[in-house]
């Protein structure tokens, strides 16, 4: 037999969660056709038959987290081989069955310690997703066997709240992520406010906040950098990759505007409104998950006022969007409710000063108050 084995998917992925088989063991298959689909934390794939033949066994099932290298599939070989035309029937030998392993004793004080447990594959696995162990558990089934109602009463009387769920995909990278910008960023937040009471009725609050942040930048264009650990030096960009923070089921996706200071706000939209559809459709081509040079969170679109962020490196600054809401401020030297919008700047203290960070902030707040 043949072994292919989960290829290279570039972007420096080491695995891939599988999603579904498109074939099973005995199927005649041609080169290129889909064996199977994989997600990793940029979206999900299909990996292509490498060659025609007839499957003889597949590794891994939905939910299995393979290795880059990992085997997928053993083709057939010979005259048992599927060449990609199949009529009738192909005869094929019996594999020879595996040599019987010698059975060493066990000892009888361990056979008397490790009680066999009665219980069906599917009881396990569900046992081992609620976090019970089933040694101790009474089964109620043929002969004592435990039952999955015996494994789910032993979850609600140890209090456990509901079944583990690994992360996965997005949520698994994220997780990732989050873990190494707590370990190498310095983080630091200053807090604003600005007063868009002047704003017209309609406006695009998403537009307005990508030209601001432009023009911060313009202002101040060390927050427009990128900080490189390995050797303590800083990056600034002479044009602004903005990431747009976008939040869904799967995970948090963060895919990047390009060149965002020199294109028209029609433009731009039309660039918002396609990258949400490629998130919606988990359909974001990997060049455009990369390369952000500052982000922006709209968070307020949920919900909270201010925020202190996390700035996944190399960048070192993510400005976040609070809740826009009525407030009473002094206005023109009397008390007057207005409309305010609450803004955060989360910054890497490493690369950025205090000073940076608010000069920047400032040019943001004056573009947001400008009507139009």
């Amino acid at each position: 037999m043949t072994t292919f084995t989960l290829p290279d998917l570039g972007e420096g992925l080491r695995d891939a969660e599988i999603v579904a088989w498109h074939v099973g063991v005995g199927d005649p298959v041609v080169a290129d056709q889909p064996l199977l689909s994989v997600e990793t934390d940029k979206a999900v794939v299909e990996i292509p038959s490498p060659q025609a033949g007839r499957i003889a066994q597949i590794h891994g099932a939905p939910g299995d987290i393979v290795k880059i290298g990992a085997p997928l599939v053993d083709f057939e070989e010979g005259a048992a081989a599927d060449k990609g035309t199949v009529v009738g029937t192909i005869a094929t030998e019996r594999p020879p069955k595996p040599a019987a392993r010698e059975e060493k004793p066990v000892p009888a004080e361990t056979a008397a310690a490790a009680p066999r447990i009665k219980a069906a594959p599917a009881v396990r696995a569900l046992a081992r997703r609620l976090g019970v162990d089933l040694v101790g558990i009474a089964g109620s089934g043929p002969e004592g066997a435990i039952l999955a109602e015996d494994v789910e009463g032993a979850a609600a009387a140890q209090g456990t709240a509901g079944p583990l769920e690994p992360l996965r995909g997005v949520r698994r990278a994220m997780a990732s992520n989050m873990a190494r910008a707590h370990a190498e960023v310095v983080p630091a937040t200053v807090t604003e406010e600005a007063d868009i009471h002047a704003w017209p009725l309609g406006s695009d609050v998403t537009l307005r906040l990508v030209r601001a942040i432009v023009a911060g930048c313009r202002a101040e264009p060390a927050l427009n950098a990128w900080y490189l650990r390995g050797d303590s030096s800083r990056r600034l960009h002479d044009k602004v990759d903005l990431g747009i923070a976008m939040d869904t089921e799967d995970g948090l996706f963060v895919p990047v505007l390009r060149d965002v200071g020199s294109r028209e706000p029609a433009d731009l939209r039309t660039g918002l409104e396609r990258m949400k559809a490629d998130v919606r459709a988990r359909s974001v081509p990997p060049e455009e998950l990369r390369g952000q040079t500052i982000t922006l969170s709209n968070f307020g679109m949920f919900g909270g006022r201010h925020a202190a962020l996390v700035v996944l490196p190399p960048q070192v600054a993510i400005l976040g969007a609070g809740r826009i809401a009525e407030r009473a401020v002094a206005h023109d030297g009397q008390v007057a409710v207005r409309r305010v919008l609450p803004l955060s700047l989360t910054f890497d203290h490493r690369a950025v000063m205090g000073g940076e960070a608010s000069r920047f902030l400032a040019a943001v707040v004056t573009d947001l108050q400008q009507p139009e």
